[in-house]
């Protein structure tokens, strides 16, 4: 019984530092939207519910707020949705 409890304890704090971890993580910065498109084709969208002005786009873009405030710049159109294709 208690090699159980242990166990999961050490599962808990081992699955609890993974996710503080991940979530500490700084939001990275490209340097131009041919950087950040090939991580993200279809850019980055600041909220789910935002929409494109320039109509339709190839590719679905990728939600995080953080990621988007840290490429603001690359949001030429101010869609709040940066590089998108």
């Amino acid at each position: 019984m208690k090699k159980i409890a242990l166990t999961a304890l050490a599962g808990a704090l081992f699955l609890g530092t993974l996710l503080t971890d991940t979530a500490d993580a700084k939001a990275t910065t490209y340097k131009n939207c041919t950087e950040l498109n090939k991580v993200y084709p279809g850019g980055v969208a600041r909220a789910a519910n935002v929409k494109n002005k320039g109509g339709k786009t190839k590719y679905k873009p990728y939600v995080s707020q953080e990621l988007y405030d840290a490429n603001k710049k690359s949001d030429r159109d101010k869609d709040l949705i940066a590089c998108e294709k």
